[in-house]
Parts: structure tokens; sequence; C-alpha cells
């Protein structure tokens, strides 16, 4: 009987990870089956010992914190009833089954070991999987590692930890604290302000308490600028020829805001004509080179001098940390270990088409230690841990895994010298310099050329020497104000304040630019919308707290203190929540304050918009709003209809909705392959389905950046079982992708199609004809609606010349010949293989169709 080894799973925070690490531990001998996320086994040793060993991986959280269902009505619910709400952990990715993938995998294991990111977010998604797993604590064993490379992954599973339950509370803190806190404040100035103003251009008027205090930076240095008063000033340059050389003499008031001061010394200095040496000064300088290269420091470099923004600059080094190139991307520290291999990080450089024969030097003629920088305790500095060319990785990815080398290499490289010269001159009782360098080592700069520094040559002088004014210029300059922030300098000043943290920096900058708070002009500088700034202004009259740096940096200091067992989770998050629901209170009774600054500003609802439908309730029209969010106003009723948010919005045929009278309107998608579908702007607002909402949310089609109650029913979603519009009648069979159903287009003739109500699958029907409708008759082989096709008579291919046919898309030989599928990016004829009922006929599961009972499946809503 073979021996029974202990089974052993690990998971990776990504798939790409977990590949790696199985690739490593299995020295590439492994078998993999797929799963929600693929599976490799091998067997090895743990703790000496052999064992079999599974790795997966999940795809980020596995759980989200939410309210549960009844806060969820925007209309039903008080925004401050959210900040005393229990929250709830959900999927964060239900279709991705990544709960259930652990438990199927864990069945049978005696260990895990988690291979999660090394921070406080990869500690709590640590904890979701010790959930998802049903493992004992005593079982669970964590890997530190800052790299996927072999000796990283090797050396952390020689050196397993438990996982900190601490850090994973803190950011579980952060979690509760951003949710509630977030979705009080914006709910409740989303739905005053969006139902007074029409022309806002948000789908929704946020608030963070990481994300405002972001802004109102922006707005600070906006305000700056609008208030900048420029003043004229004048600065004295004296002009003398040595040499050959013509030198313009620095003078060391700088500038005088007084002309009549300045005009009185240029008189000084013209009467006396010859200027003295005093001092002649001669020193070696040194600029150091840098030290580690962290998160924050990236970030800036990427911005000011690559062009990436914050959250594209992080895609790229995930990207080139998962693939092996790179250490752990999100690190605070900028000093190395003392154990760290510098030899061998540069040895696998010393092959590089572009720095190799620079590394080659350092390493025969040795390297430098690196500088003394700041040790967070978290990861060592961002660092290239095996070698690429540009063709391995594209060009932005390179660009910023250039730089990584680049300045790696640099902090052990000699610091660059250089010798400064600087002559002191005396006329009028007045003093005047000037100054050159010229490089002695280059050091660091040679392989960050950027940073280098020029020769500036100066001629030879003698202290005592006598020289002529050859030129005086009394220079005339106004006084500038400040420019837009810059990425770079915004990510500055959110370190400075304690405004989010390595990770969550470039999402809050994200943010404000999606909200349309700010734009991003040329030179990565942000600019505030009129909407940013009004908000902020808003705040500082209400409570200038919301938008400052000061609470948001105490509650960071308070969630550093739980991750170090210092402070208390519950106690901790109760003293903040109740902190901001009194500014809350506060802020709603004063909202006055805001929505003036607002009413100067934006439109009103009645201002807004053009006249487009009827309102089922007076019978009067209705103004459409086509900023974001988009939305009918009926200035009669004073009621806002919410639209879809992306698509142009028409009239459809003066068609009403049975249920509510109000006109219908027609959404078409942009793109050639956007889809259209008929919608009531009262049902899509107020569905009046019970239970209908859980297909809403699943569908695609719905809103995005929904507001209030249940927005996101269109027709094509609508169970009325008679109206010519619903899905009920315009539906034609089950979707081969999804859990939804094809609906026929009504507004694509003559490229005929049908349109999934979840997904974006699209099947295009008999091109050219006169006309398409469905019937209410069935096909007796698969119960899919019977479609009637008038073909154009010039290119019928009906034998007889007819133009009139009917017949079930899937079933009849005719119309299954003239029908093509496209998903995505792929295109492709249905075959036309696998007849029966229940079967797959045309690439068509049989959902709710044949087999055992029937179903329509235009009606078999999950939870329906």
């Amino acid at each position: 009987m073979a021996p029974s080894f202990p089974k052993v799973l690990m998971v990776g925070e990504k798939p790409s990870i977990a590949l790696s690490i199985a690739s490593v531990l299995s020295r590439g001998q492994m078998n993999t089956r797929k799963g929600s996320t693929e599976v490799h086994e091998f067997d090895g040793k743990f703790f000496g010992k052999p064992a079999r060993f599974k790795v997966t991986s999940v795809i980020g959280h596995v759980f989200s914190v939410d309210f549960p269902g009844k806060y969820q009505d925007w209309a039903a619910t008080d925004p401050l009833d959210l900040f005393q709400a229990q929250v709830i952990k959900t999927e964060s990715n239900p279709k991705a089954h990544i709960c259930r993938h652990l438990n199927q995998e864990a069945h049978g294991c005696h260990y895990l070991v988690l291979w999660l990111d090394c921070d406080r977010e990869g500690e709590n998604i640590c904890f979701e999987v010790i959930e998802s797993t049903g493992f004992h604590i005593n079982d669970v064993y964590r890997a530190r590692f800052s790299s996927v490379t072999e000796k990283d992954v090797l050396k952390a599973l020689d050196n397993l930890v438990r996982p900190n339950r601490d850090e994973a509370l803190a950011v579980d803190a952060r979690q509760e604290i951003d949710l509630k806190v977030g979705v009080a404040f914006t709910r409740f100035q989303t739905s005053y302000f969006q139902g007074k103003y029409g022309n806002l251009d948000s789908r929704v008027i946020s608030y963070g308490p990481c994300q405002t205090p972001t802004l109102g930076f922006c707005v600070q240095r906006y305000l700056q600028i609008n208030t900048f008063k420029p003043e004229k000033f004048w600065s004295l340059h004296p002009y003398i020829i040595e040499n050959g050389y013509e030198i313009q003499l620095e003078w060391q008031r700088g500038k005088l805001f007084d002309i009549n001061v300045a005009m009185m010394f240029q008189k000084l200095v013209a009467q006396e004509g010859v200027l003295e040496v005093t001092e002649i000064s001669e020193k070696q300088e040194t600029k150091g080179r840098p030290v580690g290269l962290n998160t924050v420091n990236l970030l800036k470099v990427a911005s000011s001098a690559l062009g990436f923004g914050p959250q594209m600059a992080m895609q790229l080094a995930e990207r080139l940390y998962t693939q092996g190139f790179i250490s752990y991307p999100r690190t605070e520290s900028t000093a190395y270990p003392t154990s760290f291999d510098f030899r061998g990080v540069l040895s696998a450089q010393a092959n590089n088409p572009t720095w190799g024969n620079y590394v080659q030097g350092l390493l025969s003629n040795g390297y430098q230690k690196p500088k003394s920088g700041t040790d967070a305790g978290d990861h060592p500095p961002i660092t290239p841990m095996r070698s690429a060319a540009e063709d391995m990785l594209g060009n932005d990815a390179w660009k910023l895994y250039q730089y990584i080398c680049q300045h790696f290499i640099g902090t052990v490289s000699p610091d660059c010298k250089y010798i400064r010269r600087k002559v002191e001159f005396s006329i009028g009782g007045e003093s005047f310099n000037c100054t050159g360098q010229q490089v002695v080592t280059k050091g660091f700069t040679a392989i960050m050329p950027w940073l280098a520094l020029n020769d500036k040559n100066i001629p030879s002088f003698m202290k005592g020497q006598k020289i002529k004014v050859s030129k005086l210029d009394l220079y005339e300059g106004r006084t500038t104000p400040p420019d837009y922030l810059t990425e770079s300098e915004l990510i500055s000043l959110m370190e400075k304040n304690g405004i989010g943290t390595d990770a969550s920096i470039p999402v809050h900058i994200n943010n404000i630019c999606e909200r349309n708070y700010v734009q991003v002009q040329a030179g990565r500088k942000l600019a505030p919308t009129t909407l940013g700034i009004t908000l902020v202004r808003g705040y500082q009259s209400i409570d200038p707290d919301l938008c400052l740096p000061d609470i948001r940096s105490f509650i960071e200091q308070q969630i550093t203190l739980i991750a170090k067992g210092q402070a208390d989770h519950f106690h901790v998050v109760q003293h903040v929540i109740q902190q901001f629901k009194q500014k809350f209170s506060y802020f709603v009774k004063k909202i006055e304050d805001m929505d003036a600054l607002f009413e100067a500003q934006f439109s009103m609802l009645t201002d807004s918009g053009r006249i487009l439908s009827k309102c089922g309730k007076c019978l009067r029209y209705m103004k459409y709003i086509s900023a974001q969010p988009s939305r009918l106003y009926c200035g009669t009723c004073e009621e806002v209809y919410y639209l879809p948010q992306k698509g142009t919005i028409k009239l459809y045929k003066e068609l009403s909705c049975p249920l509510d009278n109000f006109e219908l309107l027609i959404c078409s998608m942009p793109g050639p392959d956007g889809k259209s579908f008929p919608l009531c702007p009262y049902c899509y607002t107020n569905p009046p389905f019970e239970g209908i909402e859980t297909l809403i949310n699943s569908a695609k089609t719905s809103t995005s950046g929904k507001i209030g109650k249940g927005a996101g029913m269109p027709c094509n979603l609508c169970p009325h079982p008679t109206c010519p519009n619903s899905l009920v009648s315009q539906g034609v069979c089950a979707c081969p992708e999804c859990s939804g159903t094809l609906v026929l287009d009504p507004v694509s003739a003559p490229k005929w199609r049908l349109c999934c109500n979840m997904c974006n699958c699209l099947v295009f029907l008999a091109q050219g004809a006169h006309r398409i409708s469905t019937t209410k008759e069935k096909c007796a082989e698969c119960d899919s609606s019977i479609i009637e096709v008038d073909f154009n008579k010039k290119t019928t291919p009906l034998e007889d010349g007819s133009t009139l046919h009917s017949g079930c898309i899937l079933c009849d030989e005719l119309l299954h010949s003239l029908v093509e599928m496209k998903h995505g990016r792929s295109f492709r004829h249905m075959s036309s293989r696998g007849r029966g009922r229940g079967g797959r006929r045309g690439g068509y599961r049989g959902r709710g169709r044949g087999g055992g009972r029937v179903i329509d499946p235009k009606m078999s809503f999950r939870d329906f």
C-alpha cells in the first residue's frame, strides 16, 4: 500500500503568482488543471518531509464590505442610518466562484500556505482565504517574499510565519470607515444636488475621507492661482568681458520691488564703472547618489518624466512584478537590508544590451553600498530581479522597467563629484558674483543622465583685479502665480499629510479624475473643474475638516496602531464613525450654504435640457438633460427619471408604456456593434415587478452610476405579458454566452440582429430584409419564438421568388444558414450541428428548452 503523504494547499494572490511559485517549487514538473483559477499539483517536501502540493490562487480580495439589502434602496434609506448599520462581507466576484473553488480545493488538505502580497491588504486576504477554506489557524502558514525569483520563493518556504491578525483588522477598520462615511455623504449630496441642477456633468457627487482631501489640495492651489496678484520687480545685471567671454554677474540682493531704490543702485554702479574682485573660492562638492526606490517616488517619476498616471504606473509595475522582472512594487522603504545580495542583482544585469557594460564596470571596479534610507519594515526598495529587453516587455512597461534598473544601478554607483568656482565682485558698495563648475567624476549620473551636471567654464581671475563694466542692465520682471498641481506634486502632498497609502494613492487620484472633479492637462497638471471647486468651497463654508488632510491623517495613524496591535479595532472604528456622524448631521443642517455656491455656478433643472417626451402623470413634455447623469426632468411634477449613462437617447415612435402611459425612448449604444433597446423612463427608474432587481444588477445594460430606487429596467428585461416591446414579445431564444435572452433589436434594419439583454452577444439575422418580426408561435422542437422574415424581392433566397418566410433561427435550415454570431472580438458562423431537444444547436445551449420540463427561457429569470 502506497504511503499517504500530507497534502498542502498553497494560495497566491493572482494566477500568475501561483504559476511562478509552482514552477519554482516543482522545478517545472507539475500537472495543471482548470478550476475557477488554475490548480498546479506536484510532489515535494514540506518541513523536510514528503508532501503533495496543490497551488492555486485568488484574484485579489475574496470578499468586499457592503450594506445589507435593506440599506441598498437610496429612496427608502436615511443616509444617517448608515453610520450605525451593520456591514456584511459579500463575495467580491460572485461569477468567478473563488470562495467555492477554495473550499473544494481545501478538502483533504492538511496545511494551508498563503502566498499573498506582503502588505496589509495581502494580510487581510489571508484571513479571507482562511475563512473560505475552513482551516484551523494552527495549520496555516504565511510566506513572506519580495519577488517571485527562485531564490526568494525557496527562502520564503524555508522561513514560513503565521498570518498577522492585527494587520488584517486594520484593513477591516479602514474598509468599514470608508464605506459608511463615503456612502452616507455621497448618497445625500448626490440626491440633493442632482435633483436640483442639470449641468453638473457627473454621474455621482461622491465624498471620500481620502478622495476629498486629495481634491482639496488641487483646489487650494487653484485658489492660490486665482487670488494671486503679480508684482513688478527689478534686478541689476552688470556684464563684463574677460578673455573673450561675456559674463553676466548675479546681484547679491537678487531683486527689489521698489523702482526708485533699484534705480539708485543702478546709478551708483554706473558712476563707479569698475568692478573689483574681492573673493575667489574653489571647492569640491558632491551630488549624492539616490537612495532605494519606493512606491511613492516611482509614481512621482512615472508621472513627471514618463507621462504615466499613477494608476497606469502601478498596473505596469504589478505586471513587471508578476512576470518576475522586478521585486514587489508596493513598499515605503528606501533602505536595503544588510543581507541584501547586491552583487547577485547586478550580475543579472551584466549582459543587458543597454547597460550591461556599465554594470560590468561596477562589478570589476567595485560597487558602492547604497546610502542609508528609511526602513519602514515592509519590503526592500523596488529592484530589478532579471534582465529584459524592450521587445520582451512592450514600450510602456519597458520605460518603467528601464527607469527601475537605472535607479537601482545608480544607488550602487559612486557619487557625482565636481569642482565649484565662485568669484565675488564689488562696485559702488554692492556685491555681485559669477559661478562655474567642472565635473570631476560623473558617478551615478553616467547611468542616470537626466541628473547629470553640465560643465560651466568661467575665466581665471585674481583677487584685487579691476575689471570695467561693459554693460549694465536694470531688468524689469513680474512675479508669476504658481501653476496647477502636477500629479507628482500631489503625490508628495498626500505622502507628507498621510493621505492614503502607497497602494491607495493612485486610486484616490484616479477617482477625482473620473468623478470630473479635476482634469489632467498637458504635463500631467491637475486643473479642478467648476464642480470640484464648488464642492471644496462648499465643504470649507460648512466644515473645513471635511476637506482638510488632518482628520484623515489621524485615521491613518489609528489604523497603523491597530496594525501594530496597539489599538482596539472596534473602539477605533466606533470613535471615528461617531465623529463623522456628528459632522454629517451638521452638514445636512447647513447644506443651504453649499447650495448657494452651486446655485451660482450651475443651471437649475427647470432651465436645463431640451424637450423630448411626455410624462405619463401630467401628460406635459419632459426635458432631456444629457449631462451626466443622463436624466429626464418633469417640471410640472418636479420628478427626475434616470436613464442609461451611455448611448444616444431618442423618442421611440411616440409609443407609450401600457403600465404608466409614459412615452417610450430608444437607447442606442455607441459603435458599429452597439445594441439598441426601448425603455420607459418611469419603469427604468422604478421597476414595477417585484424581485427583478437581481436580474437588473447582473445585466450589463443596467445603468452605470445607478441612482435611487432600482434604476435600470429597460423593455428588454420587462416581463409584461402583452406589451409589444417587452421581453416576452421580443425575446427569441436563450443567449449562448450567458443566462440572458436574445431579443430582437427593433431599430437595426437593414442589418437585422438579436442582442442579448445581459451581455454583449450579438446575432446577425438575414441582412437586407425589408422586415423581421417576432410572432407568438413557438418552435415545436426547441420552444424558441418563431420569427417572420420579409425578404427583399431582389435578394430573396426563396426558390419560388416569394419573400415571406417564418421559422426558428435554430431549427429552420434556411434561417439558420443566414445567421452569424458575434461576441466580443470573435466572429463566427453559427454551426448547424447538434439537433434535438435539449441538445446544442448552432452553438446554443438549450437552457430551459427541451429535455424535462419545458420552460420559456425568456421568463426563466434566476430568483424571479
